[in-house]
């Protein structure tokens, strides 16, 4: 499969989308590959990092762990499919930097896989947003955690009815994430939203970790 380079045209279009106030864009690159690891966040971001050191750095950008349907033989895995994308935000003026991930490998733990041509999209107002996972650091019951998250909302100065997402019988889905420990969080849906506030929370997001796919409001 033949990856194409950057053209001139390219760099213009990302010049002309970054003077539009510097907004956010959310590049989504389709995935060459078999299975991955179901908790991938610390390693996915490791294997990006690897590609481009300055991400280290980059407090405004989130990624998104990438999505696959459950291994039935292998319970730790999922499978890839033609849907599975790869999800980063950031500001526009960091787009031509991300971009150039495009054909690059990922070794992720045993696994490895190919990123293709990422299709750049503004964010889109949704008046309900879900987050699969959100690690607030010293929050890991369900009552705490959810008062913390309000706590951060209204930080951000945005209005929403936030619930955790819950199992079929009701009790919150309690989730982790490996790093170099692992850490607690929960399922989060934020409902209710202005198209305002809905835009502030896919570019701010809630809690940490979110270079490793926490707190990435979908």
């Amino acid at each position: 499969m033949a990856i194409a380079n950057i053209s001139i045209e390219d760099q213009e279009q990302h010049e002309d989308i970054a003077s539009i106030h510097n907004p956010y864009i959310e590049l989504a690159f389709s995935i060459i590959g078999q299975n991955l690891p179901i908790d991938h966040g610390y390693q996915l971001y490791s294997a990006l990092k690897y590609r481009l050191t300055q991400l280290k750095n980059w407090s405004d950008t989130s990624i998104k762990t990438i999505s696959g349907n459950c291994d039935r033989h292998k319970r730790n895995e999922i499978n890839l499919t033609d849907r599975s994308k790869l999800l980063i935000r950031l500001p526009a003026e960091k787009v031509p930097f991300v971009y150039s991930f495009s054909g690059k490998y990922l070794t992720i733990g045993n696994h490895k896989i190919r990123l293709g041509i990422p299709q750049m999209n503004f964010l889109q107002p949704k008046s309900k947003l879900k987050a699969h996972i959100v690690v607030i650091r010293g929050y890991e019951q369900p009552d705490t955690f959810l008062e913390a998250a309000k706590r951060q909302i209204e930080e951000l100065n945005i209005e929403a009815d936030l619930k955790l997402i819950a199992k079929k019988d009701g009790t919150p889905k309690r989730k982790t994430i490996m790093v170099k420990q692992t850490l607690v969080g929960f399922g989060l849906q934020a409902n209710n939203l202005s198209e305002l506030d809905s835009i502030i929370l896919q570019e701010k997001g809630l809690g940490g970790k979110q270079k490793m796919g926490c707190g990435v409001f979908v």
